[in-house]
């Protein structure tokens, strides 16, 4: 599914910290301090830490500096 078809759906993109520092919006590092501050929600499964993409962007684009709640 491309990143086009996935916005049609509806359906929020989760990605991995290391898939969403790959899309050069954050680097990895700086995620992963938001994620242990609690500045950024992620749903874990095992050890993997997913945090939803779509949210991410649409929270940096509107000056939140991806802190919400």
């Amino acid at each position: 599914m491309t990143e086009t078809q996935i916005a049609q759906s509806g359906k929020p993109e989760m990605l991995t910290i290391r898939q969403a520092a790959q899309r050069r919006i954050l680097p990895e590092r700086t995620i992963r301090r938001l994620v242990s501050q609690g500045k950024i929600p992620v749903v874990r499964s095992g050890k993997v830490m997913y945090l939803n993409y779509t949210r991410l962007c649409e929270e940096l684009q509107n000056g939140a500096g991806a802190v919400w709640q």
